[in-house]
């Protein structure tokens, strides 16, 4: 993990560094073929600033032990094994669902549970790059729902904008019908990252090195 931040310190400001970063921390078991694709193995974060050692370390426990998609990663695995770690930038209010940039932004959305159409008598339902929504929230007990995908994965997934923000909708737990209405309720925050992988080939040689260092 300190190979990680050393490497990542090079990409940063001083004052990132001071006042720490949102980070994500990402598990991959890379392909034996030449190719060397790579497969999801674990992913956790945290959107609050916290300092780079004790993010990584904290994060990199959490998303090899806790990602509850994955069985926790064994020590037979780590010959396998690419880290990645994600930190977070340039936080903005997207005015619409729309309103961002694949493979620049990743994106945080937030939906609001219940939600209840427009009235009848709303003069005109706003554009899909309108700021405004056609839905009101109801004014009782209301349950919100919130995922996020880094940069990184909606290109690598092939997918549009609206179907980033429909799957991150899936995966933030809303099982109803997608439709419009839906989508312009959406509140989203888009996002830039700086990342760092390391794989086990380069951490180990690390490893040796500072070992040779230090006797």
């Amino acid at each position: 993990m300190s190979h990680l931040a050393a490497k990542l310190t090079f990409k940063l400001t001083i004052s990132t560094i001071k006042r720490g970063s949102p980070l994500f921390v990402t598990w991959n078991t890379v392909s034996s073929r030449l190719t060397g694709g790579v497969r999801l193995r674990g992913c956790i974060g945290n959107f609050e600033a916290m300092s780079l050692d004790e993010g990584i370390k904290e994060y990199a426990l959490i998303s090899a032990f806790r990602d509850h998609r994955f069985r926790p990663i064994e020590e037979k695995e780590l010959r396998k094994l690419e880290c990645t770690v994600s930190l977070l930038t340039e936080f903005e209010d997207a005015r619409s669902y729309l309103d961002w940039d694949v493979g620049t932004h990743g994106i945080y959305i937030t939906l609001h549970l219940p939600i209840i159409p427009a009235s009848t008598d709303t003069p005109s339902a706003p554009s899909p790059i309108s700021s405004s929504t056609s839905l009101h929230r109801s004014s009782g007990r209301q349950r919100r729902l919130t995922a996020t995908y880094l940069p990184d994965v909606i290109p690598a997934q092939g997918w549009t904008k609206q179907e980033a923000v429909d799957s991150a909708l899936r995966k933030a737990g809303f099982d109803g019908r997608i439709t419009e209405e839906v989508r312009r309720a959406v509140k989203l925050r888009r996002y830039q990252s700086s990342i760092c992988s390391v794989r086990w080939e380069e951490y180990w040689a690390w490893r040796q090195e500072a070992t040779s260092t230090n006797a």
